[in-house]
């Protein structure tokens, strides 16, 4: 989020368009409120290379606070704005959090959260309303603080929270440098050339910024002087109406966006001048290949596909020639050298399936987590994986042919199951339970639950009904069950493992995917 260089520039140059309210940032604007939130944390007693947590809905604010956290050396972590309480709470105790920025709609969740978040010492409030003690409406004390940088400016960045296989986030740690806020580092140079980005560009962000991909992506934008529009939540009609008014050039969407974007009718698609388009990224989750096909006849050969974790332990990438004569590909390797892997740790050839490994791009950790941390790595240190299933052919080019063993990608967002199956079970009327993806056009896949009922208890629509209110209670919506189904046994090895791929194959049967 650090754009000083383009402040001094062209101070009166847009930097943030929020497409909801029509508000805009310039970058002379932006550097000013930046620096004056860093001296704010400052006085708040936060040093370099401590942590903070934004729980923030997509704002031009929010934006603010990461330029803030940048400038002043800090470790800065992005909470889901669809969890619940206790999840919210997880992750800002976890991250060891000393100040805590929420959006005022969130207040109630925060409220529920900050019990048990015993570390945080100031929570700010967006607005100028009076809240109650602890929480502090900071914009009515922002003009006590200068509009000049900390003396002691210092690189920060993020330390975004990913999924573990057991469901519970854990975050991803890389020692910032120690550098210049301003100074080209490998992590946005990364993007950049991911994203296939350059000065003078448009560049729209539908994604929320708690989003990995999006905050990377939108941090990059401002670094090269980009005029950013960031949307509060995709809409398809609106996202074709941000690209003509604002002359859009490059975009990243998930393959549920395209979808969507092809649900329109073709009257509705055709009223719109897309053509500024230069660069469509598509990413998260695998793409259908017929709707990929769809979109590359729609808009014409500008999309480009990349896979990546958010652990940016490797990555792969494609434009849309490589793709048509690598149909199904997800790229060839940009960062770090890829190597399938079989489960004897024996490299495979072209074709054959094993795990998905990178080398030479280690220098993550997992936050509090040791045991998980080496449980990525090889036995020399130099490899890791996050436990994606794939090949690759003769020139190079990968392609997944699973994915992290139990995890279910609906949207583009990941779901673990084996936290909800750990809900599920805990329900008095339920014996036994699995939690899997089911075919979804839209989503690509949803969750859906299977259960065994235990004993005396009566399987039927009023005890679905009663499961799914029971994780909704408990669980952010987007991880819970669409519908159960009920069987009689589920299948489990003698070692007591689930065999989910025997109940995967009874929906995935007469899927192509």
């Amino acid at each position: 989020m650090f754009a000083r260089v383009q402040a001094e520039l062209d101070p009166a140059k847009p930097a943030v368009i929020h497409a909801a309210s029509g508000s805009v940032v310039s970058f002379g604007q932006l550097e000013s409120r930046a620096n004056q939130l860093a001296q704010l944390l400052r006085s708040a007693g936060v040093q370099q290379r401590d942590h903070i947590a934004l729980f923030m809905q997509n704002s031009i604010d929010m934006i603010a606070w990461e330029a803030a956290a940048e400038r002043a050396g800090l470790y800065y972590t992005l909470v889901n704005t669809h969890l619940s309480g206790n999840e919210v709470a997880h992750i800002i105790d976890d991250c060891r959090a000393e100040v805590v920025v929420v959006s005022r709609a969130l207040l109630a969740l925060a409220a529920e959260a900050m019990p048990a978040c015993p570390a945080v010492t100031r929570w700010f409030i967006t607005g100028t309303e009076a809240v109650d003690e602890p929480f502090e409406a900071y914009e009515p004390t922002l003009a006590d603080y200068p509009f000049i940088p900390i003396d002691d400016e210092l690189l920060g960045g993020p330390m975004l929270y990913s999924s573990g296989t057991t469901g519970r986030p854990k975050g991803i740690f890389r020692s910032l440098p120690d550098v210049a806020p301003g100074q080209a580092i490998p992590r946005y140079d990364l993007v950049r050339k991911l994203l296939d980005m350059r000065e003078g560009m448009v560049y729209l962000s539908p994604a929320p910024l708690y989003h990995g991909a999006a905050q990377s992506s939108v941090a990059t934008s401002l670094r090269l002087g980009a005029t950013t529009v960031v949307m509060d939540r995709f809409d398809a009609e609106a996202f074709l109406g941000l690209v003509e008014r604002y002359r859009v050039t490059h975009t990243q969407v998930v393959p549920t966006m395209f979808s969507r974007l092809l649900d329109l009718p073709q009257d509705v698609r055709e009223r719109f001048d897309v053509s500024s388009l230069e660069c469509v990224v598509h990413a998260a989750a695998p793409c259908p290949v017929a709707i990929k096909e769809q979109m590359i006849d729609w808009l014409g050969p500008i999309l480009r596909e990349f896979y990546s974790a958010s652990e940016a332990n490797g990555a792969t990438a494609c434009n849309t020639h490589e793709w048509r004569t690598h149909p199904g590909t997800v790229g060839r390797p940009i960062f770090g050298e890829l190597l399938i892997m079989d489960d004897d740790g024996t490299v495979c050839g072209p074709g054959e399936i094993g795990t998905v490994w990178f080398r030479g791009a280690t220098n993550f950790e997992y936050f509090n987590d040791p045991e998980m941390t080496a449980a990525s790595r090889d036995a020399t240190g130099t490899m890791s994986t996050v436990g994606d299933i794939g090949y690759h052919d003769a020139d190079g080019y990968l392609y997944l042919t699973d994915r992290k063993s139990m995890m279910i990608i609906s949207g583009g967002v990941n779901v673990y199951p084996q936290e909800i199956e750990d809900l599920l079970i805990s329900h008095p009327m339920v014996f036994d339970a699995a939690v899997i993806g089911v075919p979804n056009r839209d989503l690509g896949e949803e969750v859906r639950g299977v259960v065994q009922v235990a004993a005396g208890a009566a399987a039927g629509p009023e005890l679905e009904a009663e499961l799914i209110a029971w994780c909704r209670a408990r669980l952010a919506h987007f991880k819970c069950p669409r519908a159960i189904d009920f069987a009689e046994s589920l299948p489990r090895t003698p070692t007591g493992k689930m065999a989910k791929r025997l109940l995967r194959d009874t929906y995935w049967a007469d899927v192509a995917s």
